[in-house]
Parts: C-alpha cells; structure tokens; sequence
C-alpha cells in the first residue's frame, strides 16, 4: 500500500475540513431538537389563534409544537416541573412569582383582550349596566343567582377570585356558586346548558358566541383587562428543556408578522379583533 505524500496528505486534510465546514450552514439551519413543548392557557386555543399561529411557526423554523391548553396555574405548574419548554398564559400576578422564584426567563409582553360577564337573556340578578365587575357580582350573589366558575386556578378563575374578594364576597360553599374544573371553551358551554352567569375572555365567547344562546351583560371594567406573555422556562434550573426552541417561539410571538396577525384575528368573522398586540408596550400602559 503507497503512503501518501506530505502535499497529498495536506491536500486531502484540507477537502475534508471543506467538506465538512460548507456542510455546516445546512446542519446549523435545522433545529437540534425540533419538538417544543408549549403550555398554554385554554383561550388561546379555544378561540383558535393558535391553530393559525402554530402552522406558521412551524414552517418557518423547522420545530414543531406539541400544545397543552390548561389554565395558566396548570401551564405554570408545568414550568415549574421542567414538563414545557415554553409559556404562554395570562396571570400576571402568578406570572410574577413564577420569575421572582426562577422559573422563567425573559417574560415578555404579547397582547391583551378583556373578560366580560356573560349570561342569559333574562339577566335574571339584572347585572345589564352595572358600573363595574364588583357591582355585577354583588347582584349575583344578592340575587342568589347560579354563577358558573371555572375552578381551575387559571387566569380566568384567579381573575375572578380576585373581583369577588373586591367584592366583599366568599362564594365558596353557597348554593348558587358552582365549579366546572374545565376550560373556557367548556365552561361557557355548561352556562350555556344551565342558563347562569360566568366570567369569560372576550376572544373565546366570540368564536362560541352562535352555539351559546348568551349575552355580554357586563364589560368595560379596566379591572376586566386580560394581559397575555409569553415566558421561557429556565434551562439553568430544568438543562433538558428545549431552550433554543422556547427562544424561537418566544421570539415569533413578539415578532412584527405575529404582531400583525394578532391584530387582524377575528376581523373578518366577528367585525373586531379578538385580541390587540402589545410587543414592547409597558403593561401598566395598557387599556389606557
């Protein structure tokens, strides 16, 4: 077998490195891992801004999102654990203790919509031009009419938990407070089935509006302001979450082309938004 020559050594060292380095490009294109996973409050879900988002995501960066829509509570709880990658819920309350105890990194703002008090023609606790949210539920709760709440420490029920205190009101225990456990999807449809009075996001009662034989009896109230961001959890304190794939997700959330998308979803269908973006805005800005 012939050795080769010192010049032919270099010169085969040198195709191989190149071989190698114009391969790179085309290896550093594609994601490492390419699965995210994505823990989400159900109305992003429920109102189908998701099912446009994602696809999009996908096809331009190569990953692909396994979506869990829980309440923000659960979607945190998650975080927590390392069981997502990425965040995208609206509990700003929770939200801050979640980075204070360093579960998160970069939490960052999305957009917003608001809550509304939904409930039967009939307004049977005639809540129909109450001043506020707490107004409303104090009618609710004088009128002992059934209020169906979600239950699930979500963002909505801790929305929620938060008016009836303002209130001066601990439903727990009385007949006409009743639990679901579920998402807003499936909460609104149980009101709708038992004809009672719920707290919902704007975006999710739109997109059920026509299967639920419900009105929008209050609104308006700035307490009723609903703050979505979108968070990575933190690959300091969980190293196996896919935190390349979180930044990418976290990134095209707040990117110009989601941003404008967010502000076009629902226009056509139901004649506004179903939700306004809000990348780099302060949140205390906001419904201001």
């Amino acid at each position: 077998m012939k050795r080769l020559n010192r010049t032919g050594s270099i010169a085969l060292i040198i195709s191989v490195m190149s071989v190698v380095f114009c391969a790179l490009p085309a290896i550093a294109a594609q994601p490492q891992q390419k699965n995210i996973i994505l823990a989400t409050t159900t109305s992003t879900q429920d109102s189908g801004l998701l099912d446009v988002l994602l696809p999009i995501f996908e096809k331009t960066t190569g990953y692909f999102v396994k979506t869990i829509a829980v309440g923000s509570g659960q979607a945190m709880a998650m975080g927590q654990k390392g069981e997502a990658d990425v965040l995208l819920v609206h509990s700003p309350e929770a939200e801050r203790k979640f980075m204070a105890e360093g579960y998160g990194v970069n939490r960052r703002l999305v957009m917003h919509n608001d809550y509304i008090i939904a409930g039967p023609k009939t307004d049977p606790a005639g809540i129909k031009g109450s001043r506020s949210s707490i107004e409303a539920f104090r009618k609710i709760a004088s009128a002992n009419a059934v209020f169906m709440s979600r239950g699930d420490n979500s963002g909505t029920h801790s929305k929620e938990k938060a008016i009836w205190k303002a209130a001066g009101i601990n439903p727990e225990g009385q007949k006409w407070y009743q639990q679901t456990g579920l998402g807003m999807g499936q909460t609104l449809s149980v009101a709708a089935e038992k004809k009672t009075y719920t707290l919902a996001d704007r975006g999710t009662y739109l997109a059920l509006k026509k299967n639920l034989g419900l009105d929008i009896l209050a609104e308006g109230d700035a307490a009723l302001l609903n703050i979505y961001h979108v968070i990575e959890v933190n690959p300091a304190k969980w190293p196996k979450v896919n935190s390349g794939g979180a930044k990418a997700f976290a990134d095209f959330m707040v990117s110009r082309q989601t941003q404008d998308i967010i502000r076009k979803f629902g226009v056509e269908k139901y004649g506004s938004p179903l939700f306004f973006p809000d990348a780099g805005k302060k949140e205390e800005a906001l419904g201001k």
